[in-house]
C-alpha cells in the first residue's frame, strides 16, 4: 500500500512554496498526498501581492473529509494566518494520533509578512502541545522563543510542549549550513555545503512535508529528517537548472526524477 500524508497550508499561486511545493514533494517521496488549502496567495518568485483566508468552517470541513476518509499517515501544517483559523485546525485534529510535522510559516521568502504577530500566541497555546515536530528557521525561532542560543531557542520551545524541534540553519553565516534536531532525548546534527543559488523558494515548505511523507512512511523521526535533508540538498544543488521566474525561483523537487 501507498503512504498517505496531507498538507494543511497556503496555496502559491507560483508553485514553488505552500499546497503546491507540498504535494511535489509528497509525489517525488512516493507518498499520497491530500491537501486542504488555508489561503490563497497571490505571489511568484518576486512578491506576494495578495492574500485571501479561506474561511475557518471550509478549512475545518475540508479537515473532516479527509480524515473521515483516507488513512492518514502524517500531517504537515504550514501557513496558519488568524488565532481562530489556528485553533480551529486544533480542534479539527483533536482525534487524529499520528505524527505533525508544524512548519510555523511566518515570512515569505520575498519578505512579505504571512502570519501576523497576534496570532503567534495561538500557535504556541494550541497546536504546540500536538506537534511531533516543528521546523523553525533561526528568525521564527527568535520569534517564537525569544533571543538567545539555538540551544536555550529549542529548549524553550520543548517547554512549551513540543514533541522535538529542529533548528534549521540556513539563515546562519558561513560555508556551511547546520540544522540541528533537539529532542526530550537530545540533539543530532545534519549539515551540508552552502550551495550558491538565490532559488531557495519553498525550501521550509519542502523540507517539513519530505520528513511527513518520511514519517508517513514509517520512519522514525531521525531517519526521516536524514532522508529528507539528503533530498532537499539534492534538490537545491540543482535548482538553478529550472529556471522558474525572475527572482527566488523554486528547488527542484523532481531533480531524481526528472533526469
Amino acid at each position: 500500500m501507498v503512504a498517505k500524508a496531507l498538507t494543511i497550508a497556503g496555496s502559491d499561486s507560483g508553485g514553488g512554496a505552500g499546497i503546491q511545493a507540498d504535494l511535489k514533494t509528497f509525489s517525488a517521496m512516493g507518498v499520497y498526498g491530500a491537501s486542504v488549502v488555508t489561503a490563497v496567495t497571490a505571489q511568484n518568485t518576486q512578491s506576494v501581492t495578495a492574500i485571501h483566508a479561506i474561511p475557518d468552517a471550509v478549512v475545518a470541513a475540508q479537515i473532516e473529509a479527509v480524515l473521515s476518509d483516507i488513512e492518514i499517515g502524517a500531517i504537515k501544517i504550514g501557513m496558519l494566518g488568524t488565532p481562530s483559523l489556528i485553533k480551529v485546525v486544533a480542534d479539527a485534529l483533536a482525534g487524529y494520533d499520528g505524527p505533525v510535522v508544524l512548519d510555523p510559516v511566518m515570512v515569505a521568502k520575498s519578505g512579505d509578512t504571512l502570519l501576523a504577530d497576534s496570532a503567534i500566541d495561538a500557535l504556541k497555546s494550541e497546536l504546540f502541545g500536538r506537534a511531533t515536530l516543528i521546523t523553525p528557521n533561526l528568525p521564527e525561532a527568535e520569534k517564537l522563543a525569544g533571543a538567545g542560543t539555538p540551544q536555550e531557542q529549542a529548549q524553550r520551545l520543548l517547554e512549551l510542549g513540543v514533541g522535538a524541534v529542529l533548528m534549521k540553519g540556513g539563515h546562519a553565516e558561513g560555508q556551511i549550513c547546520k540544522d540541528t534536531l533537539v529532542s526530550s532525548t537530545g540533539a543530532r546534527s545534519f549539515s551540508a555545503p552552502r550551495v550558491n543559488t538565490r532559488n531557495t523558494h519553498g525550501t521550509g515548505c519542502s523540507y517539513s512535508s519530505a520528513i511527513a511523507a518520511c514519517m508517513a512512511q514509517g520512519m522514525s523521526m531521525q531517519e526521516a529528517v536524514a532522508r529528507a535533508h539528503r533530498w532537499l540538498n539534492a534538490a537545491i544543488l540543482q535548482a538553478d537548472d529550472l529556471n522558474v521566474g525572475h527572482g527566488h525561483g523554486p528547488v527542484h523537487h523532481f531533480h531524481a526524477l526528472w533526469g
